[in-house]
């Protein structure tokens, strides 16, 4: 996210409305209970923990404990460069398939932000 502020990039995966931007065409976040929705269909998460300007933890409904995905923000100490780094539990063999549909989603996110 190059030079992106933190504050900025927190806003994008912490609240409703940034995570509607890119991830979601819609975000209902209430307290721990949150849903996404894509082309109308519903999804169930639980956030499992949030450190203001550096993480936030979900996992799916139905999902096994131990599984999650996770929004973490970090700085570069050497470039100043702001990093997200996207964690998601997939099921063997869906790897390629996460990894595709994450940097699409990333894309549209970096083509909101600017950079």
């Amino acid at each position: 996210m190059k030079s992106t502020p933190v504050l900025l990039l927190w806003n994008y995966v912490s609240t409703a409305n940034g995570l509607s931007e890119w991830f979601a065409d819609n975000v209902v976040l209430n307290h721990k209970d949150c849903v996404f929705t894509w082309n109308g269909v519903s999804q169930r998460a639980t956030m499992l923990g949030a450190r203001l300007g550096i993480y936030m933890k979900f996992r799916w409904e139905g999902d096994c404990v131990g599984s999650f995905f996770e929004f973490r923000i970090t700085v570069n100490e050497l470039t100043d460069a702001t990093v997200l780094q996207v964690t998601d539990y997939v099921e063997r063999g869906d790897e390629q398939d996460a990894i595709d549909l994450w940097n699409s989603q990333i894309e549209i996110l970096r083509r909101r932000i600017g950079c």
